[in-house]
């Protein structure tokens, strides 16, 4: 079931093919944007719904946006490691499956990744807003302090002088007023934060991959061993709901986007070997 006809396997598929073209485009009109000081990223990137800067098409088009047009060589491992992933995995997927497919199931799972992310941020946001009114009711320093610790902001350098120095000055008159409006401009800035990358939806083909082709060998490149694709698709699920659990948010990665992917993943997978159990390639 696995075969391919002699001949028909193409190394890079069009959609594939297509996918990073696309995205490399996109990443070279960023920066030339951004030389005369416009993001794309505020107008593609995925923006929490609240925010002002959320727009419809933003779960669709944050799909072709990397990195930073500030930031050369971050924007680059974004991309490479995203569309080698894309050009390792999904042309096995593309080929067995068709251009058309493999394209839903792509941006499924890209759409998939945004929900998942976009719920999280929801849950996240509430909880610090509900903390953060709390505290605006009792502003003193021994709150404040509960605050930073609950909201992970111990590392956060802004936070945690202020706090060394509040502590040092217990009398301090405008501290409360000035703690106030830092965790306002913290928030506001959380809310405001775009999302950009393609990682969810790859993370799904990574995914399909590992489900479809479960004991094909991978070789690791540190150690340089040989290891199940199931194998490496559990870990990395494992590594992405251990990271996003014990995120403190200062890592600028989106785990549960990837998260997300892979589940949405395997329920289009599911739906489609139930609906066409005989013919699911």
């Amino acid at each position: 079931m696995t075969d391919f006809r002699p001949g028909s396997f193409q190394v890079l598929p069009p959609v594939v093919k297509n996918l990073i073209i696309i995205n490399v485009l996109m990443v070279m009109l960023q920066f030339a944007l951004g030389r005369g000081g416009i993001n794309l990223g505020d107008y593609l990137g995925l923006h929490y719904w609240a925010s002002p800067m959320f727009r419809w098409w933003q779960p669709f088009t944050h799909l072709f946006m990397h990195g930073d047009p500030y930031d050369l060589n971050l924007t680059f491992w974004h991309i490479f490691s995203n569309m080698f992933a894309l050009w390792m995995f999904g042309r096995i997927l593309e080929n067995l499956w068709g251009a058309q497919k493999f394209l839903f199931f792509y941006l499924f799972c890209g759409l998939g990744a945004a929900i998942c992310h976009m719920a999280v941020l929801t849950f996240e946001f509430t909880s610090f807003h509900n903390a953060f009114l709390a505290f605006q009711h009792q502003p003193t320093f021994v709150e404040y302090a509960q605050f930073v610790r609950h909201q992970h902001l111990m590392d956060h350098p802004s936070f945690a002088r202020f706090l060394s120095f509040w502590q040092a000055n217990p009398d301090c008159i405008d501290c409360s007023q000035v703690a106030i409006t830092e965790i306002n401009n913290y928030y506001y800035g959380m809310v405001n934060m775009g999302t950009v990358g393609a990682s969810g939806a790859v993370f799904g083909v990574l995914f399909a991959f590992g489900y479809l082709f479960p004991n094909t060998q991978l070789m690791l490149i540190f150690p340089p061993i040989p290891v199940k694709a199931k194998w490496v698709v559990g870990a990395y699920a494992l590594f992405e709901l251990s990271s996003g659990i014990q995120n403190s948010g200062e890592d600028n990665i989106a785990h549960f986007a990837h998260i997300g992917g892979m589940i949405f993943a395997f329920i289009i997978l599911k739906y489609w070997n139930k609906k066409h159990r005989n013919q699911f390639y």
